[in-house]
């Protein structure tokens, strides 16, 4: 159902932007494009999608948090190793420099 939706909606678009009919068949299609939203059926389908959307947002962000907080642990505990390689070499050069000085 949503395929066929997606698809009515690209025809729609590309008739839209496509068209060289004019203001007219725009119009007619405006209406046409309303006169579907504002259907029962499809307030009633986006009052559920809505819904629903509302009932998973909390499991997505709990999702995505718990996954960022793994991701940058991972990075955070890469990235001090090689900044360790390479910070002892210059923190080496660096303190012999400032011996020197």
């Amino acid at each position: 159902m949503r395929g066929k939706i997606l698809f009515v909606a690209g025809l729609g678009l590309g008739y839209v932007l496509g068209t060289r009919a004019g203001r007219e068949k725009y119009e007619q299609l405006r209406e046409a494009a309303l006169k579907v939203w504002n259907d029962p059926r499809v307030q009633k389908q986006m009052d559920a999608v809505e819904d629903f959307v509302k009932d998973k947002a909390p499991e997505v962000a709990d999702f995505v948090s718990d996954n960022a907080k793994k991701v940058v642990a991972q990075v955070q505990g890469k990235k001090p190793a090689a900044d360790n390689r390479g910070g002892s070499k210059s923190g080496s050069t660096k303190s012999s420099t400032s011996k020197s000085s």
